[in-house]
C-alpha cells in the first residue's frame, strides 16, 4: 500500500515538474526523506508522507480515509439494537 502511495506522489511531483529539492526543502525535510517517501518506505512517519501530500496541494484527499466506513457503522447499529429475550416455553401445543 505504501509503496503505491510512495509512486503515485513521484508522479504527482513529477507532474507539477517539482525536483525532489524543492519538494524536500517546501516540506521541511531531507532529499534522503523524501527519497523513501517515493519509495514506499515504512520507517517514514505518517506524519512526512502528509507534508509531502499538502506541499502538493494532495492533503485533502486524506479526509476521505475511512469517511465512509460501511462496516464499521453496520457494526454499531448492530450495537445498539436491543437485545431480543428468548421467548419461554410455557408448554403448551
Amino acid at each position: 500500500m505504501l509503496i503505491a502511495l510512495g509512486e503515485r506522489i513521484r508522479l504527482a511531483r513529477k507532474r507539477r515538474k517539482l525536483s525532489t529539492t524543492a519538494v524536500a526543502q517546501r516540506a521541511g525535510i531531507s532529499r534522503s526523506s523524501l527519497y523513501k517517501v517515493e519509495s514506499g518506505d515504512t520507517s517514514v512517519t505518517m506524519g512526512v508522507y502528509l507534508r509531502v501530500l499538502a506541499t502538493m496541494g494532495l492533503d485533502t484527499d486524506i479526509n476521505m480515509i475511512a469517511a465512509d466506513d460501511k462496516l464499521g457503522r453496520k457494526l454499531q447499529d448492530l450495537a445498539m439494537e436491543p437485545a431480543k429475550k428468548p421467548q419461554r416455553d410455557n408448554g403448551t401445543p
